[in-house]
């Protein structure tokens, strides 16, 4: 597959059911990788579903069976020859949060397998995460020249600084589900998606019998002290912007490509 179709591949859906519950799905054929234009059309999805009267809870989900999401796509960082364009990337995934962090409709998160940087924070983002033991994550962004900038403030949010700087330093190292759970981000873990689907559509029916106004006013209690996040993640994305255009993460992406 080529840089160019890999960056044109993938897509979001949804669909809403008559009791109100609206499934959020991306996929992308690269480990449900996560290129500009998919980013985009994820943060407009959710947005858009924020303001539907017909919405009253919303699930997060990707397609297959092992790779929850792998984070951004390489094929679209190597293609980055400027600054702005560098940070116009990560503001893709500075949106995708903030959507969720404005969303007044509570969303549930789906983490069927391995989730890596960007996917890590969308599962931060979240504000109840259920998973499989599968669902192993990391923070893989220092590794390759970055660091997890934009991502930064959903993580530390769920896991507390500790946790946070643990999966930043050590960013080749893959954490267990257990251990994700055990910090916070996930609610639970299951022995596989069938028992994980069970817990999601039990949570996500009972939310769409309660009252909207009373989840819209406990979803603004918990994200409380975020109001400054749309600029904060716009300083963090150029951050990133810069770096990713250094000689360093060139040949680290370049390097991980070929593994």
């Amino acid at each position: 597959m080529s840089n160019t179709d890999a960056v044109n591949q993938g897509d979001v859906n949804y669909s809403i059911s008559e009791k109100g519950i609206a499934t959020v799905v991306f996929h992308h054929p690269l480990s449900n990788s996560l290129p500009g234009r998919v980013l985009k059309k994820l943060a407009d999805t959710i947005t858009e579903l924020g303001a539907n009267d017909n919405a009253r809870v919303i699930v997060l989900k990707s397609e297959g069976d092992r790779a929850f999401c792998a984070g951004a796509s390489f094929d679209e960082l190597i293609s980055i020859k400027d600054f702005n364009t560098g940070k116009k990337f990560f503001m893709g995934f500075a949106n995708v949060i903030n959507a969720c962090r404005k969303c007044p409709k509570l969303i549930i998160g789906r983490v069927q397998g391995k989730t890596v940087g960007g996917g890590v924070g969308l599962a931060s983002a979240v504000d109840y995460c259920y998973a499989t033991k599968y669902a192993g994550i990391k923070l893989s962004e220092l590794a390759i020249g970055i660091g997890p900038f934009v991502v930064g403030p959903a993580v530390e949010r769920k896991v507390g600084t500790s946790a946070m700087s643990q999966l930043a330093i050590n960013a080749t190292e893959w954490r267990s589900a257990d251990w994700a759970v055990k910090n916070g981000l996930y609610a639970e873990i299951f022995e596989d998606a069938d028992k994980m689907d069970e817990a999601v559509n039990a949570l996500a029916n009972n939310l769409a019998d309660s009252n909207p106004e009373a989840m819209k006013l406990l979803k603004e209690v918990f994200w409380e002290g975020t109001d400054n996040w749309d600029q904060l993640l716009s300083d963090r994305a150029a951050l990133s912007g810069e770096l990713v255009l250094s000689d360093f993460t060139v040949n680290a992406i370049n390097a991980f490509k070929k593994k």
